[in-house]
């Protein structure tokens, strides 16, 4: 098959000489772009294949990864944009493709000669002589051979390629449907008597939607910088009910309703066709569920130890919660009047018994964090830690709020850049995450391709001629997100497959992620990062001593709940019978009646928008933000350490040099518990995690309880 030369000239997804064309990239490009990448990927692999070709790195492996680098690139160049810029079509161009792009990599996959041919460079005698990175990459690339089918019978590899294609087509559906449920709401205000309560800038935010979409009063949506505020501080009860129900039930049957009375944008199918695909997968490789599949690329060992994890974990948190709970109902009873606490009342009593006893309020705190202050904060962490230097750069965008960063070495040099994508808008996925525009490697000739990195949030944008505040919960969510970031783009593996965040087990690659959000409990790096958005005045330490008092308020509901979707989760992929009576509504219900100690409301359908497992790459995985919990802790226990012994900052050089040279630089090169052990000298333990929560002791005991 000959090779398609590219015109990038017509087609800015065909040119890899730099960065995204973003201004000129159009719905209309994406097929004539996968055309040509697509032919060219599978003239490689044809090439691979051929009996004439060696059995050697050069001839297999890196041929074949330099021509299909560039599908990779393109495609998520489309997958991105359909995240953060949807449109009707580009919906529909990337719906088209997505089977196309599927059917490949599964062909990939599934493909034994191929497969044949990685076995003979693995257990040739030059393989001893190949890097470490290069065997872990064969290493990974044996196991996911296996796992992608390459060993079924020839009748069985149609059905199990058409099972990776479905299930795409699901996911993107499922995708599809929580953002359109999403959008279709909206909860319209006409009295200011319903406005009581909502911070000044919510408001004015709900004031400039409704002129936006042409309508008098406010508008309030389910985007959660416009929800969520609602939840915490509206005095209005109705409205609190009203948009919690429409939350709950968002792509589900009792969502919102097309004229015949069938629910819109119904997920509830979509989950039950998904787990009976990923079951019938499973089988077909040998495996008895979905979840043992799941594990194969993780640090855990089986199903059965996750469930003992979180179970000792559920132990260890339940009297926390019970008497975070008790707590809350009391106050609510005896103090806003509310005798019956209602899931709409959670948040809200939450936020006013925080006020009571630590005399704050998340809103206050908020007014201390406009965002020019917590970037230059952030990037000040990163400097000091890791000896780098952030600037900011040039290149084409996607959106005009979107900012463009580089990452220098000391004497100036590009290590990475990453764009800034931070506003809630429509027509944008909810939630955070970083994404890999590109990774490091070092090319053919020579030439090292530095890693570039998408850093997107759904924060509320700057209303009132004045720059955008965040909670403390956003700052701790923008430093997560940087430290999947730093993750990526730090590295300095130059193999493309287990560079940065490739190779990386699942539930190891939310420790660096996790890790950055110890810093924005210090009082140093708080008090650097804060200026009054109106008075410029720093944090005051009283107001932080506050925060820190607060820190665990609630931990041992908010442990409850998270131990309720990762429990969920794996029961899903181990043992539940999608043929059976029970949903998978049911099984959330019952998961929630076992664990938590906050009835779940009857109309809840949560699962339905589960984009985490559905959607997003963590099916039975959901229990890695638990686990990486367990590792960031105890890392940053690390650094906790340094500071105690020099009496100095947590911001401690020598500790974070051997962060990044040992966690961050190594990227998926060797397995992951192996850099932690070469960063602690030891396993990690459980109890720095428990302490960071306030989970040392009994509750009675503990240090959240001494106000």
């Amino acid at each position: 098959m000959a090779q398609h030369t590219p015109d990038t000239s017509a087609n800015p997804l065909l040119d890899f000489s730099g960065l995204p064309r973003f201004g000129d990239i159009r719905p209309e490009h994406v097929t004539p772009a996968l055309d040509t990448l697509l032919a060219n990927a599978q003239a490689a692999v044809d090439r691979a294949l051929d009996p004439q070709t060696p059995a050697t790195w050069a001839d297999v492996v890196d041929a074949t990864e330099r021509a299909t680098e560039p599908l990779s690139r393109a495609w998520s160049i489309v997958g991105h944009l359909n995240a953060v810029a949807d449109t009707p079509e580009l919906r529909a161009t990337y719906g088209e493709n997505l089977p196309r792009v599927t059917e490949f990599w599964s062909s990939v996959g599934q493909n034994l000669a191929l497969f044949e041919k990685y076995k003979a460079i693995a257990a040739s005698p030059a393989f001893g002589a190949l890097s470490s990175e290069r065997k872990k990459i064969l290493d990974n690339a044996l196991r996911d051979f296996r796992l992608s089918g390459a060993e079924l019978p020839d009748d069985k590899k149609p059905r199990f390629m058409a099972l990776q294609e479905r299930q795409a087509a699901l996911a993107k559906a499922f995708s599809d449907h929580v953002l359109d449920a999403t959008n279709a709401y909206a909860y319209i205000v006409k009295t200011e008597a319903e406005l009581a309560g909502l911070p000044a800038d919510v408001v004015e935010a709900a004031h400039q939607a409704a002129q936006r979409a042409g309508i008098e009063g406010w508008k309030f949506t389910l985007h959660f910088p416009s929800y969520f505020p609602v939840m915490q501080y509206a005095t209005h009860r109705p409205m609190r009910e009203a948009m919690y129900r429409a939350y709950v039930t968002r792509a589900s049957e009792l969502g919102t309703r097309y004229g015949d009375g069938k629910a819109e944008w119904d997920n509830t199918a979509l989950v039950a066709e998904l787990l009976k695909l990923r079951r019938e997968e499973a089988q077909m490789l040998g495996y008895e569920n979905f979840a043992e599949v799941s594990l194969v690329p993780k640090m855990a060992d089986s199903p059965a130890q996750v469930i003992a994890f979180l179970e000792d974990l559920a132990h260890r948190a339940r009297p926390y919660a019970e008497q975070d709970w008790q707590e809350l109902r009391e106050f609510a009873a005896n103090e806003l009047g509310l005798a019956k606490l209602e899931p709409w009342d959670v948040a809200f009593a939450g936020e006013r018994l925080r006020e009571k006893r630590y005399a704050f309020s998340e809103n206050e705190v908020k007014q201390y964090f406009p965002e020019p202050a917590v970037l230059g904060g952030l990037f000040k962490v990163a400097e000091a830690l890791f000896r780098v230097r952030i600037r900011r750069d040039e290149a084409p965008v996607w959106h005009p709020d979107v900012r463009f960063f580089r990452v220098e070495d000391q004497d100036g040099s590009l290590v990475a850049q990453f764009y800034l994508d931070l506003y809630a808008r429509e027509g944008k996925r909810g939630g955070a995450w970083m994404d890999d525009a590109r990774g490091r490697h070092r090319r053919a000739e020579g030439e090292m391709q530095t890693p570039v990195a998408y850093l997107t949030c759904n924060f509320s944008a700057p209303v009132g001629g004045k720059p955008a505040c965040f909670t403390h919960d956003e700052v701790i969510t923008l430093f997560h997100e940087f430290g999947h970031g730093l993750h990526h783009m730090l590295t300095r593996v130059d193999e493309l497959g287990v560079s940065g965040i490739n190779g990386v087990e699942w539930d190891a690659v939310e420790l660096p992620s996790q890790f950055m959000e110890n810093f924005c409990w210090e009082w140093d790096v708080l008090s650097d990062m804060s200026s009054h958005v109106d008075t410029h005045a720093k944090l005051p330490r009283a107001l932080f001593d506050k925060m820190i008092a607060a820190k665990n308020f609630q931990s041992g509901l908010g442990t409850m709940r998270q131990i309720v979707f990762s429990m969920f989760d794996m029961r899903l992929h181990i043992d539940f019978d999608t043929e059976g009576a029970q949903s998978a509504n049911d099984l959330a219900r019952e998961i929630n009646e076992r664990y938590h100690v906050i009835e779940q409301a009857s109309f809840s359908r949560w699962p339905n928008t589960f984009s985490h497992i559905f959607a997003g790459g963590y099916a039975a995985g959901y229990y890695s933000y638990k686990w990486a919990e367990v590792l960031s802790a105890d890392a940053y226990a690390a650094f906790e350490d340094a500071a105690q012994t020099t009496q100095g900052s947590v911001l401690d050089a020598r500790t974070g040099e051997r962060y990044r040279r040992e966690i961050l630089e190594v990227g998926g090169s060797r397995p992951a518990m192996e850099s932690f052990k070469a960063f602690r000298g030891r396993a990690p333990t459980i109890d720095a995690l428990l302490r960071h929560n306030g989970m040392a002791g009994t509750p009675a005991q503990s240090p959240r309880q001494q106000q």
